[in-house]
């Protein structure tokens, strides 16, 4: 039996896909409303002394990559992708499980560094600008900074590591490369180079977000560094969750459709071979 007899879409199994996977929508749910708590939380308020503030004191500036972009191309880049290949193979399995993973991959990374930035409270390299707009630094007794700038400004100011911007920049488009690499078999050990720089386009660019973030004094280079570590760790811990790695030989589709597969020829006794990818 071919396996194109056997097309799975989002209108023929998709309820059925996602009611297997109720608690993991819920629980992604629930996630998002524990980031959105984190959120509000305010920072370790460090000790910064006057004698910290030399590299503090960089200029405060507009953010070339604004926030509201990140998950224009964190996200949405890698759900086009998703959709594209959906469109030409009609696999609810593929669709359904690439949704899910991108979606725990930057909720979670997006949780994780809301807490460490909470949690460290390091100050970002413009701190001196937030903390005193009109120039003026006052201290306490004890040397600590008496901060007068907005408080929405002032609680940023203490958000540094890691960077937001590098780890979702990181998160969504580590999993796109992932899922590219499994799609166009760019480990099947052929030597097209052609593929392996489709795969580190994406990278490239979340590359290029997080030194803009450095250039423009609104993180340091460990901050950058921490974030793309979170990124591509949970983008790969995600990613496995539901497909094989690049390099397996069926890693260009979920482990969910081959168990389908192995359901079918065990029902219908006979071998179905998979529809595999370019």
């Amino acid at each position: 039996m071919d396996a194109r007899q056997n097309v799975h879409t989002v209108k023929s199994h998709g309820a059925r896909v996602a009611r297997k996977h109720m608690y993991d929508w819920i629980m992604l749910v629930l996630l998002m409303v524990l980031y959105l708590i984190i959120y509000l939380i305010h920072p370790f308020r460090r000790y910064i002394g006057r004698d910290m503030m030399d590299d503090l004191r960089f200029p405060l500036k507009d953010v070339t990559v604004k926030f509201w972009v990140v998950p224009l191309y964190a996200a949405g880049l890698p759900i086009i992708t998703l959709l594209g290949f959906y469109y030409k193979r009609k696999d609810v399995y593929d669709l359904h499980h690439g949704m899910l993973g991108l979606l725990f991959t930057v909720i979670t990374t997006g949780v994780l560094t809301e807490a460490i930035k909470n949690a460290t409270g390091r100050p970002r390299p413009h701190f001196f600008w937030r903390c005193f707009p009109d120039g003026k630094d006052v201290y306490d007794l004890a040397g600590d900074v008496i901060c007068h700038g907005k408080e929405n400004m002032v609680r940023e100011a203490y958000k540094s590591f890691p960077s937001g911007h590098t780890s979702w920049s990181f998160a969504g488009l580590a999993f796109l490369s992932l899922y590219l690499a499994g799609k166009i078999k760019a480990f099947d050990q052929r030597g097209h180079i052609a593929k392996l720089c489709v795969v580190l386009l994406p990278l490239l660019l979340a590359s290029g977000v997080a030194i803009t973030l450095v250039d423009d004094y609104w993180h340091h280079w460990a901050d950058v560094f921490g974030g793309a570590i979170l990124g591509v760790t949970a983008a790969t811990f995600f990613y496995l969750q539901f497909f094989p790695p690049p390099y397996h030989k069926e890693g260009w589709g979920p482990y969910a459709y081959f168990r389908m597969l192995e359901q079918l020829h065990n029902t219908n006794g006979a071998r179905i071979e998979p529809e595999s990818e370019c």
